[in-house]
């Protein structure tokens, strides 16, 4: 080609470029986004009991004497491969963690295009089961209250799916309809610290290299040394549990969810953990929910019912059964929303008498206000008051009976 022909496709050849860059730019700028937020978090509470996080039974994130400032994060990342691959991972920092900083959920997503009223999708790796209709906001926080409810609080404790997800959905005029079943391992201690502990109200999410504490009393009571924790993300007796779930919403942001969840795990089966024997826990548990607006007021309600079963000595099967449930209502106008919620919880152990009082039950009432003066900030102030009985209080030298007011003020900022 002479140099007079290369001069005469010069012109051309950069508009084409220029074009491509201004129609490439913004898939590529959308290819991977990143999101973060950082909490400033000051509290206090009239618990007399310790909290979980001390080796308490105290219900609340705070326990008798807490009461500070702390600063608390999450940073996710999604990663749009190709049209039908999709990576994300999210990460949080909460120092009253083990591990402050620690990964929540990561995993892979391949749904391909699809032109017609139904979709595919599998999804395989470390996420969050579709139980939550609270806690979608980045961190798997709720953007209604600081504190979730004791149902979804649990969930973030110790439920994680280490597994793949396969998922149909029909998309329709009125709504869309999927159904998931999924298929994991690595989650045969949950149920542990439900039965050991009870339910509690906090929104400190475990890791994936996270551990809990149990119960100093439960502890002391097979004569073991203080504090003691446990990862609730391990494999012990290489079965594979599942569950299958169902969902229904329409755009005008009705919805409906249905999830029943097997560990499968054998509760006779252990391991050696940090000089200890770890159980598994077989785990089973349905739950439902649903949320309708009414013009400017959401509505949400969950409950759950199941039982975790641990076999210590042959023959000698410990069966917690549980349940749980709320509703909240939150109200939208302008940059404010208020927001409250009724909680109710409740567990019985069989056999049920001495070593084994372990039963419980409670309720809760949340009042929250949000303030979103922009896009990057809320600030939220919440009264939650918690009153439960349970009979392993005495262990400790205390009354059954327990109320718990805490009161929390909290700013967001989100980047």
């Amino acid at each position: 080609m002479t140099l007079r022909a290369l001069r005469r496709l010069r012109p051309r050849a950069l508009s084409v470029a220029a074009t491509l860059c201004i129609t490439c730019t913004p898939v590529a700028a959308q290819s991977f986004h990143v999101q973060g937020a950082i909490d400033g978090r000051v509290g206090t509470t009239t618990a007399d009991s310790a909290s979980g996080f001390d080796g308490g039974l105290g219900k609340g994130r705070l326990g008798a004497g807490d009461g500070h400032f702390d600063v608390h994060g999450a940073l996710l990342a999604d990663w749009q491969i190709t049209p039908a691959l999709l990576a994300s991972a999210e990460v949080r920092y909460a120092p009253e963690s083990r591990k402050p900083l620690d990964v929540l959920d990561a995993w892979v997503r391949w749904r391909p295009v699809s032109t017609s009223a139904w979709r595919g999708s599998v999804k395989a790796g470390m996420f969050f089961p579709p139980i939550s209709l609270e806690n979608d906001a980045i961190g798997w926080t709720s953007p209604y209250t600081i504190t979730p409810s004791a149902l979804n609080t649990w969930v973030g404790e110790e439920l994680r799916t280490l597994g793949v997800e396969g998922r149909v959905e029909h998309r329709g005029v009125r709504g869309t309809l999927s159904a998931s079943l999924a298929l994991f391992q690595k989650n045969d201690p949950a149920g542990e610290l439900l039965a050991t502990r009870g339910w509690a109200m906090h929104d400190i999410v475990s890791g994936l290299d996270g551990s809990l504490r149990e119960p100093d009393s439960v502890v002391a009571l097979f004569g073991g040394t203080v504090p003691v924790r446990f990862r609730p993300y391990l494999e012990i007796d290489h079965r594979i549990g599942g569950y299958a779930a169902i969902d229904w919403q329409t755009p005008a942001q009705d919805r409906l969810t249905a999830i029943v969840y097997d560990n499968r795990t054998d509760p006779a089966r252990e391991v050696d953990y940090a000089g200890r024997e770890l159980y598994g826990w077989r785990t089973r548990f349905t739950s439902v929910g649903g949320q309708h607006r009414f013009g400017d007021t959401l509505v949400i309600a969950q409950a759950m019912r199941g039982s975790t079963i641990i076999e210590p000595v042959p023959d000698l099967q410990v069966d917690t059964r549980f349940a749980a449930g709320y509703l909240l209502a939150a109200y939208d106008v302008g940059a404010w929303r208020p927001a409250a919620r009724i909680d109710l919880f409740q567990a019985k152990q069989t056999p049920g008498g001495g070593m084994f009082a372990m039963d419980e039950h409670g309720h809760a009432f949340t009042l929250a206000l949000n303030w979103r003066p922009d896009d990057r900030w809320r600030v939220t102030g919440e009264v939650l008051q918690i009153d439960s009985t349970r009979n392993q209080r005495r262990r400790d030298g205390v009354d059954p009976r327990q109320g718990e007011l805490q009161v929390q003020a909290n700013v967001r900022l989100l980047f």
